[in-house]
């Protein structure tokens, strides 16, 4: 029998990197013969996909049809309201943001090992205190199965496309619309945004020569065999070529890899580097090296060793696995329920209600009353 395994989520709507990543990870760990189960914010077309596959999705960890054998835990707090609840549990913690709140570490002895999909993002994990001998790089993925490759690109580009959800005329999407006008490319805009999220961007990527992208959703582009511009809002970087893979992987493709100004000369520049050949040699790159399949596997065997660590210490000291190394206070509690019950509010709701008076200022009281989660 496999294993049972509990994903710790903030949300999981709308699509974003790691709602994805959530989902393709279940999925392939059933497709793999384990038992998944997502503890997060439910709703949306996410989970309904998840609930379909058989997959459970609870907003209450205690609510679980059976016992964790370890918890893959995303974002702070509901990492640590996933480890109180199961408190002899191990887990492990994967950080997908280099400076958001919510990725913090959660600096807990049930957490056995700490990783991060990019370098920037271990190297926040030390900042935060993780252990260094227990804190490492685990790339991110795709689902091969899902992004299929497309047919041969022509020898010149004609379609472009903006594939993100911070996409919108504030961000870096004049910057990318002055570059194609001038490059001569069609462009259409994918994200969330820009209100034209695709539910299944598998259908769309094909259709497009050049693809402006970052992170995940660089990767399925690229697994699709479209040549890809690094850039979203935080600048631009370089078209993605096999010589500078090696370097720009580490980075997740994302936010060290964007040094460059959103300057459409920049971007000019970088479209005229496309090479379809050379395209194709990072679309088999990709789909060999960066599978969900290959991916969950290496999770599954550092499962494994983390549960027999944890039944190690079992067997030496007589208790029933790792417990937390402090009490486990009231006010921290109060502070994680408030702010799940914060994550439940519609985020168009929660928008609304950041922008009232006083907001601010009573989000930090709250804050100086309670006490952050450690």
């Amino acid at each position: 029998m496999g294993l049972r395994v509990l994903i710790t989520n903030i949300e999981l709507w709308p699509p974003s990197g790691t709602v994805l990543y959530v989902r393709d990870l279940a999925l392939e760990l059933q497709r793999q013969g384990h038992r998944p189960a997502i503890f997060s914010a439910a709703g949306g077309g996410i989970a309904e996909e998840l609930g379909a596959a058989g997959i459970p999705v609870t907003d209450r960890p205690d609510r679980l049809p059976w016992t964790p054998d370890i918890v893959h835990a995303h974002h702070h707090a509901p990492a640590l309201l996933a480890l109180r609840t199961w408190p002899a549990t191990p887990a492990i913690f994967i950080c997908h943001d280099h400076s958001s709140e919510d990725d913090r570490a959660p600096l807990e002895p049930q957490v056995r090992r700490y990783f991060g999909v990019s370098q920037v993002c271990v190297d926040r994990l030390l900042r935060d205190g993780a252990p260094s001998e227990r804190t490492g790089l685990l790339l991110n993925f795709v689902d091969t199965a899902r992004f299929r490759p497309r047919g041969p690109l022509p020898l010149r580009p004609r379609r472009a496309l903006v594939f993100s959800n911070y996409a919108h005329v504030g961000s870096h999407l004049p910057a990318v619309t002055e570059a194609c006008r001038q490059a001569g490319l069609e462009l259409d805009v994918v994200g969330l945004s820009a209100g034209t999220l695709a539910l299944r961007p598998e259908e769309v990527l094909g259709q497009y020569d050049i693809v402006f992208a970052k992170a995940r959703a660089a990767i399925e582009a690229m697994a699709v065999g479209a040549a890809v511009v690094l850039c979203d809002f935080a600048g631009a970087g370089p078209l993605v070529t096999s010589g500078e893979f090696d370097d720009l992987r580490p980075q997740n493709f994302g936010f060290a890899a964007l040094r460059q100004p959103l300057q459409p000369e920049f971007l000019v520049r970088e479209i005229a580097r496309y090479d379809p050949v050379d395209a194709e040699r990072i679309r088999d790159r990709v789909r060999a090296e960066a599978s969900v399949a290959a991916t969950v596997a290496r999770l599954v065997e550092i499962y494994n060793l983390v549960v027999a660590e944890h039944q190690g210490e079992e067997w030496r000291t007589g208790t029933p696995g790792p417990r937390p190394g402090r009490p486990f206070p009231i006010r921290e509690l109060s502070y994680l329920r408030l702010a799940w019950a914060w994550r439940a509010v519609p985020r168009e709701h929660r928008n609304r209600l950041k922008r009232l008076p006083g907001a601010e200022q009573i989000r930090r009281g709250v804050r100086r009353l309670l006490g952050e989660s450690g």
